[in-house]
This record gives C-alpha cells, sequence and structure tokens, in this order.
C-alpha cells in the first residue's frame, strides 16, 4: 500500500495535501521520492526563514539535544531567556510569553487582553473581515470564514468583527466598551491585502480617544518576512502586545506573545501557562534566525531581493493584463492577484517542479525562504510566465 493510502486509513482529512512525498529538503529546494527537485517559494507556509537544513540551526539543535531536550517551564533555561532578551531588544517590548504555535498566540493575547479588560472596565474585542488569527476556538471567534466555522459554534461573545479598510466601520463599531483591536497589518489568509495609512490614522486616533489595546498579529508578518522586523513598524502606531511564530522557530514550533510591563504583569502564576511553550531546543534554533535577521544582514538582503522579486511581478502585470489584475504584498510575502483562480496555476507550477500556494481564491502567494538569490528569482518567473502565457492563450 502506497503512502497516500495508508495516510487516507490513518489521519484525520484535514489537509489537501500535494501528490508528492518529499524524503529530503535543502536551501530553496524540495526533493521527492521519486527522485524529482521543486523550487520552493512556499517555505513551509512562511516557516523556514533560512530554506531547509540550514547547518546553522542543524549544529545548534545537536548541541542543545546534547544537553537536553526538555526539562519543562519549572526550570530556568538559558536559551528560552537569552531568546526573550533578544526579541524585547528587537522590539522595544517589555515581558515575552512562549507557547507553540500562531494560534496559541491568539488565544493568549485574547486571554490577556480580556484580562485587561476586565480591569479596566472593557470587554469587546475588536477584529476585521478576510483575517485569519488560527483554527483553535478563541481565533475562530475573531474570524468570519465559514468553512473553518460551520457547525462548530457558538463561538465567543463580546466581540464585534468589522470591515477591514473601513474608516465608517472603526467609527461605528469602536467605543468605550472596547477592551482590544485584533489587527493584521497585512492580511495572509485574506489575500495579501495592506492596512491603508488612513485607516491606521483613524484607529490611532479611536485609541487615543477610548485606551483600548491594540494587538498586532505578526505571525505571518513577522520576524524580517516584509523587509522590517515587523509590518506595523511601516505605520505611525504602536501595539501595546505583538504576536510572533511561524518562522521564529527557525522551522520547530514555537510561537511568541510580547506585552508592556503593565499589560503582562496582569497574569499571576498560574493564569497561563503550557507544558512545550520555549522548548529549549526551539529557542536555539529561534536564536539562529535572529542572530542571521539582525547581525548577518540578512535583513539587507530580504529587501535587496524582495525589490528584484517585485519588478519581476511587475513585468508580468504588464504583460499578462488579461490575467493578473494587481501586485499584492510587501517584502517576501507577495503574490498576484489574478482575474481567475490562483489554484490552476499553482497546480501548473507544480507540473513545472515549482511550489506557491493559493489564497483568497484569487491570490498566488509567494512566501520564499529569506535565503533566495536573483538566480532563484529569474527561474520561477521564467517558469510562471510560461503558464501565465498558456491561461492568456486560452481566454
Amino acid at each position: 500500500m502506497d503512502i497516500i493510502n495508508r495516510e487516507h486509513q490513518s489521519v484525520f482529512q484535514t489537509y489537501k495535501r500535494l501528490d508528492i512525498e518529499i524524503v529530503k529538503a535543502n536551501g530553496v529546494r524540495l526533493y521527492d521520492n521519486k527522485g524529482n527537485e521543486y523550487l520552493d517559494f512556499l517555505g513551509g507556509i512562511a516557516v523556514n526563514l533560512l530554506g531547509h537544513s540550514h547547518p546553522k540551526v542543524i549544529n545548534a539543535i545537536i548541541e542543545q539535544i546534547n544537553k537536553y531536550m526538555h526539562i519543562s517551564n519549572f526550570f530556568y533555561q538559558e536559551p528560552q531567556v537569552k531568546l526573550a532578551e533578544m526579541l524585547k531588544d528587537i522590539t522595544n517590548m517589555d515581558k515575552v510569553f512562549f507557547c507553540n504555535s500562531g494560534s496559541e498566540t491568539t488565544e493568549g493575547a485574547t486571554k490577556l487582553a480580556k484580562k485587561w479588560g476586565s480591569v479596566n472596565n472593557k470587554k469587546d474585542i475588536i477584529s476585521f473581515t478576510g483575517g485569519f488569527h488560527g483554527r483553535t476556538y478563541g481565533a475562530l471567534s475573531l474570524m468570519n470564514k465559514p468553512l473553518y466555522m460551520e457547525g462548530m459554534g457558538p463561538y465567543l461573545g463580546d466581540r464585534k468583527i468589522l470591515e477591514f479598510n473601513s474608516i465608517k466601520s472603526l467609527e461605528n463599531g469602536i467605543d468605550e466598551n472596547t477592551a482590544a483591536v485584533f489587527l493584521e497589518f497585512m492580511q495572509g489568509e485574506g489575500g495579501l491585502k495592506v492596512v491603508s495609512n488612513e485607516f491606521v490614522e483613524k484607529l490611532k486616533e479611536l485609541k487615543k480617544k477610548y485606551g483600548f489595546l491594540l494587538i498586532a498579529d505578526e505571525v505571518q508578518t513577522g520576524v524580517g518576512r516584509t523587509g522590517k522586523f515587523s509590518f506595523y513598524e511601516y505605520f505611525d502606531i504602536e501595539p501595546e502586545i505583538i504576536t510572533i511564530a511561524k518562522g521564529i522557530g527557525g522551522g520547530l514550533p514555537l510561537g511568541v506573545i510580547l506585552a508592556k510591563d503593565n499589560i503582562a504583569n496582569l497574569w499571576t502564576f498560574g493564569q497561563h501557562g503550557t507544558t512545550f511553550g520555549g522548548n529549549s531546543v526551539s529557542c536555539v534554533a529561534g536564536l539562529v534566525v535572529l542572530e542571521e535577521l539582525m547581525n548577518n544582514n540578512l535583513m539587507e538582503h530580504i529587501n535587496l531581493v524582495s525589490s528584484y522579486l517585485n519588478s519581476k511581478l511587475n513585468y508580468l502585470l504588464n504583460k499578462f493584463p488579461n490575467v493578473v489584475n494587481e501586485v499584492r504584498g510587501v517584502g517576501l510575502m507577495t503574490g498576484l492577484e489574478l482575474k481567475m483562480e490562483a489554484r490552476p496555476i499553482v497546480d501548473k507550477l507544480l507540473e513545472m517542479k515549482v511550489v506557491t500556494n493559493a489564497t483568497s481564491v484569487n491570490v498566488l502567494r509567494l512566501v520564499p525562504p529569506y535565503i533566495i538569490t536573483n538566480d532563484d528569482i529569474d527561474e520561477f518567473i521564467s517558469k510562471l510566465e510560461i503558464v501565465l502565457t498558456d491561461f492568456n492563450l486560452s481566454l
């Protein structure tokens, strides 16, 4: 029996897997059990920031495993504390809570905001249409995604889902009862939509008026993905809470909630916790990611190579106006809004041994490892151009 049938018989069928068995990965390349090589512009869904099998990450993991793997949060651990200190220095936040995933950062940040609200007589949590914050119960309560939510409610009360990028919706939906606003400054699952400056300015004005918390969801956009450590840095506003996950663990499970002291100190012993959060092995991998990003010119490389990618995507926009509607995104979280469903494009690219992703029905999303080169981009663009040519001729 092949692996596909074995998987179907043994694993919950909640993923639409590609018909590929990966046996090896290195750099920006994936290799299947049939000897095929794939160019990876998905990066483990924005996780493998340093590419696959990065030697510094592997060496750090091996060194830590030889000391210990898991001892629980009953003990002080140097990798955990050192990573927290680095994150504080980079983000200008005061305290760090470690967990295991983006969904867990959402759950923790929501709990923390509710705790703050109980002290300040505020209860409502605001989020926005098109947002994606995870698939756990609290995260789903902040979203309007019927596919993920149908038949599993009712969901949490005291929350409002406002129209993304609508100033009128902000004005009508936020008031003195608002405890926190949960915002992706660029929506990943929502199709690489970026908040407008006008929207942020109105949010800032209302924040000053009503005194609510701002929670910046940087799970997909954080850790340098957009050319700054956090995407909200492109705007003139400061959050009280930041959530980070995806690539921070260097390919291992790790999520981070960062908060100002007056917020973080509201949690007392036992009010929140996790068995595996801040695992030492994940933390040493995270330390390598931050070292490469902040101290070895990787951020500069991200900005240079993403500028090159953007120019090539705009070339395709101009060449295929009947197929491509818009170049979207910032940095290495980018892609094309198409005038058709994106899934057929993704499938054709896969046939040409390029791995990409479709989101929000008609958006081709690209979240490659940070180590991609101009040559990798040229290879990708040449194959995408062939695919778009075929679809253009079929219209």
